[in-house]
């Protein structure tokens, strides 16, 4: 049976061939003019924030991983190949025998992270690390835009839950999962999508539809029924036909005569601050006060930071499209750069140039590291040369990326942290990937350490990103000499 799914695809016949045409090309290139196996170094960063926003939480680590263990390419693939009649037989035969040998160093998921330095930093043949271009762009760019767009959905709402809706308009079933995944890593309390709910234990919520209520003969009937039905975790949509005419009093009718429900509403459209505030002052006077009013329609965090500022009533968000789509900056700029080659046993550096000079790279091998203060609040984060010591504080000096002169002295550092840790080598896992729920905990955690002025909803404060006096003297030494 064919696989004609994104799903049976992956589970049937792998994901070689999910790459870009030019990664083929390219790799066979390397084997013409016999360069394949030379070492290589390549890092994964990003260059810059989505509009009004301070930092990306990192996400789609575990998916690359995944990808990279199980990739190797099947007699269809190579069939396939074979009938494009671009790729020569030692190409083929090398595609035949694939089996990725490459070290990862990764920020771990959930990690607040911020342009231009390394996320990822892969090790290898030079074809190897060329070739896993395209998926890791595929699974990091999208994971981490909505891992970070639920962090400040999250953050709008203030500590109140916030539940992912955006299946039916996510971009296909498999941009679906991701975005349930990744929204539950970003701080999401549950999601609609009851695969993602099996497939990464994340907590499954819900509704109705204005379908039921217009199934039966009045929406009373239908509440009714609802909540015989449902006793655990009923919520009614009270706005199929008038939220404060019909659907609310219905609602309080319905749960005054069930008092062991716990009263819970939601509201789909309309003034949602008007209707919810209307709705809590009638709950109110029947006695319930405690009722859950749950909020959806198009939200965003904008819209949730309005609603909370003009006393809306409502106390859990649902959110849909916005969320799962990043709709207002749908794609983050990742890209995936070479940064080192070695030639005679030697590393020789590599720099990407451009007319743009944001769009430079940072030569060389390297680590990033974070410098904290006492509260263990991010301070800025440093670049430096593979083999440089960590700096000592409490003061640490670096240098601007672009103006590599201009000296900047980190003050009240009391520890510094490498950020990029070794996930894997020789394409192998070197440890079990952390549970989905602690990763989870993590990125809250990280979250709560992050200083206010960089994840307040607008103007956020630029984090300082700089490089050692070393790795500037190195990329000095680069730029004259190309």
């Amino acid at each position: 049976m064919p696989a004609n799914t994104p799903a049976q695809w992956m589970q049937r016949e792998g994901l070689a061939l999910l790459t870009d045409y030019y990664e083929l090309t390219m790799l066979s290139g390397y084997i013409r003019t016999g360069i394949a196996e030379r070492p290589a170094v390549f890092e994964y960063f990003f260059r810059t924030l989505p509009p009004h926003t301070g930092f990306v939480l990192t996400a789609g680590l575990e998916q690359f991983l995944n990808y990279l263990e199980n990739l190797r390419f099947h007699s269809a693939d190579l069939s396939y190949l074979e009938s494009l009649k671009v790729f020569d037989a030692r190409t083929l035969d090398y595609l035949a025998g694939f089996v990725p040998d490459i070290d990862v160093l990764a920020v771990p998921e959930g990690t607040p992270v911020f342009p231009h330095e390394p996320i990822m930093q892969l090790r290898g043949p030079l074809a190897h690390v060329q070739l896993i271009e395209t998926f890791l762009l595929n699974a990091m760019n999208y994971s981490s835009l909505i891992a970070t767009k639920t962090a400040r959905i999250c953050q709008a709402a203030q500590g109140e839950p916030v539940l992912e809706f955006g299946l039916r308009r996510a971009q296909g079933p498999d941009g679906g999962l991701t975005g349930s995944r990744c929204s539950y890593l970003g701080g999401a309390l549950g999601t609609s999508n009851v695969l993602a709910g099996r497939l990464f234990n994340i907590p499954v919520r819900g509704t109705h539809a204005h379908s039921w209520v217009m199934n039966f003969a009045t929406e009373r009937e239908a509440f009714e029924a609802f909540a015989d039905a449902f006793p655990s975790g009923c919520v009614l949509l009270v706005d199929t036909y008038d939220t404060l005419k019909s659907g609310v009093p219905n609602a309080i009718e319905v749960f005054k005569a069930r008092p062991h429900l716990t009263p819970a509403i939601r509201i789909d459209s309309g003034d949602l601050a008007k209707m919810s505030k209307a709705a809590y002052r009638l709950f109110s006077q029947a006695g319930m006060p405690q009722v859950k009013i749950v909020g959806s329609n198009d939200l965003d965090e904008d819209l949730i930071a309005d609603l909370k500022r003009q006393g809306a009533k409502i106390n859990t968000w649902a959110v849909g499209t916005h969320l799962i789509t990043s709709k207002d900056h749908p794609a983050l700029d990742g890209v995936y750069k070479m940064v080192a080659i070695q030639h005679q046993d030697r590393w020789v550096p590599r720099i990407k140039l451009s007319g743009n000079p944001e769009k430079s790279t940072d030569p060389g091998l390297k680590r990033a590291v974070r410098c904290y203060d006492a509260d263990n609040h991010p301070l800025g984060d440093i670049l430096l040369s593979e083999d440089e010591p960590l700096p000592e504080g409490p003061e640490v000096s670096s240098y601007n990326r672009q103006y590599l002169h201009q000296e900047r002295r980190i003050s009240g550092v009391a520890r510094v942290e490498e950020l990029l840790i070794p996930v894997a080598q020789h394409g192998k896992r070197l440890q079990p990937s952390p549970s989905l729920e602690a990763i989870r905990q993590h990125a809250q955690k990280s979250m709560t350490e992050l200083p206010e002025e960089y994840v307040r909803l607008r103007n956020p404060e630029f984090y300082w990103i700089g490089l050692s006096l070393e790795l500037a003297r190195v990329k000095r030494e680069v730029l004259a000499t190309v």
